[in-house]
C-alpha cells in the first residue's frame, strides 16, 4: 500500500486554458484498460523539458528533443506498456510514425508533437494499434482530462497521481496542473519517469527553459526508489499563456518568483507521490543534509544513503542498525570525489529526534531502543550535518520490503 498517499479526486485537478486531454484502451500490452493519452496545446504554447541522461536512452526522448529544438509544440502522446527503448532504428521510426498520425488527426506538423513511451524495454511498439486509438483520444480531448490521463500513464503504479496550484499571479489567476507516473526504476539523473506539468502563465521560452531545470533539480531530483535510471525519463512544462497575465521574462522579478513556488509545490508533491508509491514501500524517508561545502556533495551523501539496500532493508524491519548508515556516508566520495576529505569526526546522525553518532562514533545519549522507537512509524526522517560548510540538500525514498522483489519479478507476467 501507498506510504500516506491517496489518489487525486477529479475536481481536484483544476483544467489549464489551452490544454486539453484524451485517453483511450489501445490494447499496447495488455487490453481493458487505458493506456494512450493524446495532450492538444493551443497554438502559441511554450514547452520545455529535461530528459534521462541514461545512454540507453529511448527512441522518443531521443525524438522529444529533436522536436523541441524545432520550435512550437501543440500535442503530445503518450503510451504505456511498452518503452520503445533499447529498439534501435526501427524504434525511432516507430516514434516517427507516432508523430505523423497526430499531426494528421490535429493539422499540425509531426515536429510540432512529442511522443512519449513507459513500460517493458526492448520490446517494439505496436504503432499500429497507437495508430489505431488516436480518433478514439481525440474524441475524448477535454479540458478536465487530467484525472483520466493521470491514470492512463501509469504502469506498476498503484494510485495515480496529479495535484494543482492557483496563485494571484500579481494580480491574474494562474492555473498550475501535473500529473507524473512511476514507482520502480526511480533515481532520476534529472526528473521522473513521465513527468507533465502545465500552466496557463504567460513566460518566456528562455524562461520556461530555465523554470523546468530548476524545478526538477528541487523535485525529481530528490527522489529514489532503487537507484536505477530510467531509460525514459522525461519531465515537460507547458505555458500555454491564456492567462492574461503581462509575460514574465525577469528571472529576479516577484512574478517569476511567485510561479516557480507554485510549479515547484506541484512537482514536489507528484515526485514524492512516486516515493510513496514506490514499489513494496511501507516507509518514506526524508534524508536532509546539512553542512556540506556544496549542494551537490549534500546529495550525494543523500543518495548514498537511500541507495544502500542494507539501510533500506533495516528501516523496512524498523531495526536500529545504524552502523549502516555511517558506512553509506562514508561511502559517498564514490558519488563525489570532494567527499575523499571528509572529516568523520565532524560529521553528525539524527534519526528523528535522536542524536545517533558525533565524534566519529555512537552519541554518549544514544539508546538503541530510542532508535528502534524513531524508525517505527511510516514517516521517517534522517538528518546529517557534515561539519564542512553552509550548504544543504535533501534527497526522498523509501524502504525495501519484501514486495518490490516480487513485482520486478513478476512485472513482465
Amino acid at each position: 500500500m501507498p506510504v500516506n498517499l491517496s489518489a487525486p479526486t477529479p475536481d481536484s485537478l483544476h483544467p489549464v486554458p489551452g490544454v486539453r486531454l484524451g485517453c483511450t484502451e489501445a490494447g499496447i500490452r495488455k487490453a481493458n484498460r487505458r493506456d494512450l493519452t493524446l495532450i492538444e496545446l493551443a497554438p502559441g504554447s511554450r514547452v520545455a523539458g529535461v530528459f534521462t541522461q541514461n545512454r540507453f536512452c529511448a527512441a522518443p526522448v531521443q525524438v522529444c528533443k529533436k522536436h523541441l529544438a524545432s520550435g512550437s509544440i501543440r500535442a503530445l502522446v503518450i503510451n504505456t506498456g511498452v518503452a520503445n527503448a533499447g529498439t534501435g532504428e526501427p524504434g525511432l521510426a516507430a516514434s516517427n510514425t507516432s508523430c505523423a498520425a497526430v499531426a494528421k488527426l490535429l493539422g499540425c506538423d509531426a515536429a510540432q508533437v512529442l511522443p512519449f513511451s513507459t513500460g517493458v524495454i526492448m520490446e517494439p511498439l505496436p504503432v499500429e494499434r497507437i495508430e489505431a486509438g488516436l480518433p478514439a483520444c481525440q474524441a475524448a480531448l477535454k479540458a478536465d482530462g487530467w484525472f483520466e490521463a493521470a491514470h492512463a500513464i501509469m504502469t506498476t503504479d498503484t494510485l495515480a497521481k496529479g495535484a494543482s496550484r492557483k496563485i494571484g499571479g500579481g494580480g491574474t489567476a494562474i492555473t498550475v496542473t501535473g500529473i507524473s507516473k512511476g514507482a520502480g526504476m526511480i533515481k532520476p539523473n534529472m526528473a521522473t519517469m513521465l513527468g507533465f506539468v502545465a500552466t496557463d502563465a504567460a513566460i518566456s521560452q528562455a524562461l520556461l527553459e530555465r523554470l523546468v531545470e530548476e524545478v526538477a533539480d528541487e523535485s525529481f531530483n530528490c527522489i529514489t526508489v532503487d537507484g536505477d535510471t530510467s531509460t525514459n525519463d522525461s519531465f515537460v512544462l507547458i505555458a500555454t499563456g491564456r492567462a492574461g497575465n503581462v509575460e514574465i521574462a525577469d528571472a529576479g522579478s516577484p512574478a517569476y518568483a511567485e510561479l516557480r513556488a507554485a510549479v515547484t509545490a506541484v512537482a514536489q508533491r507528484l515526485a514524492q507521490a512516486i516515493v510513496r508509491d514506490g514499489e513494496g514501500a511501507t516507509k518514506f524517508i526524508e534524508i536532509a543534509v546539512a553542512g556540506g561545502a556544496t549542494k551537490a556533495e549534500c546529495k550525494a551523501v543523500g543518495y548514498a544513503i537511500a541507495h544502500s539496500p542494507l539501510v533500506k532493508t533495516a528501516f523496512f524491519a524498523s531495526d536500529p542498525n545504524l552502523g549502516r548508515i555511517l558506512g553509506a556516508i562514508g561511502n559517498a566520495w564514490g558519488n563525489d570525489p570532494a567527499l575523499r576529505d571528509l572529516d568523520v569526526t565532524a560529521v553528525k546522525l539524527w534519526l528523528g529526534d535522536v542524536l545517533v553518532s558525533e565524534n566519529g562514533g555512537r552519541a554518549a545519549s544514544y539508546k538503541e531502543e530510542d532508535g528502534a522507537r524513531v524508525m517505527e512509524p511510516a514517516e521517517i526522517t534522517i538528518r546529517v550535518d557534515l561539519g564542512r560548510g553552509p550548504a544543504q540538500g535533501k534527497v526522498w525514498t523509501c524502504d525495501f520490503s519484501y514486495d518490490y522483489v516480487k513485482i520486478n519479478a513478476d512485472y513482465r507476467s
